[in-house]
């Protein structure tokens, strides 16, 4: 799957589609603080995109929302940004598979065009910090087991996701693979409650039981 590992312009068009309906499914309740009234409050990001999804750097807007009575900001499940990281979040998960299948950092740094410390930093977070975080206890017991090895993420969630969508009959497409692991990854892209029912929202199929 991943010998073809660099993500179009198309892709990063669609899930900028998709962040754009999660900011407004979001906009149209209240200010989870205080109730307030939400309206728009959008900013640019640079984001960085390597050699993996380059195309994606022309897609710089995050989509936000301001409370109008308490003034603070409420940031919708994205799709495309993983927090605060300067790369996009396909690059996070692919270069990090990428790093876990490399014999060095220096063959994934040239592969990738992520520095090895970096690639390093993210294979930590991976399998060190997100295990313990609230998304990855809330995601785990919903894959039919056994679900993905917690000390092989992201490569053990790449490898289930794309054979789930083979048990279906379909060819995994590089893309339809990064979605899914967008979607599962949503709520942790945000402080707000509920952001699991934004996600699930969207429609279409989660490669879970």
């Amino acid at each position: 799957m991943l010998h073809d590992s660099r993500l179009k312009e198309e892709f990063f068009a669609w899930m900028t589609d998709l962040d754009i309906r999660l900011a407004r499914e979001v906009a149209a309740g209240r200010c989870p603080l205080c109730g307030g009234p939400l309206h728009q409050g959008n900013y640019e990001r640079k984001p960085r995109g390597g050699l993996l999804a380059g195309a994606g750097e022309a897609f710089r807007t995050r989509y936000s929302l301001c409370c109008g009575w308490c003034r603070k900001r409420a940031l919708p499940p994205s799709l495309r940004f993983l927090g605060r990281r300067v790369y996009l979040e396909a690059v996070v998960l692919l270069a990090t598979v990428v790093a876990q299948a490399a014999s060095t950092l220096k063959e994934a740094r040239a592969v990738t065009a992520v520095p090895g410390r970096t690639l390093r930093r993210w294979g930590a977070w991976w399998r060190s910090t997100f295990p313990a975080t609230r998304t990855w206890t809330e995601l785990r017991p919903r894959f039919m087991p056994p679900p993905p090895d917690a000390a092989d993420l992201p490569r053990s969630l790449i490898n289930r996701l794309a054979t789930d969508v083979e048990g279906n009959g379909e060819t995994p497409a590089l893309g339809d693979v990064c979605l899914l692991a967008a979607r599962l990854l949503a709520p942790a892209t945000t402080s707000l409650p509920d952001a699991s029912r934004f996600v699930g929202g969207l429609g279409g199929r989660l490669a879970l039981g």
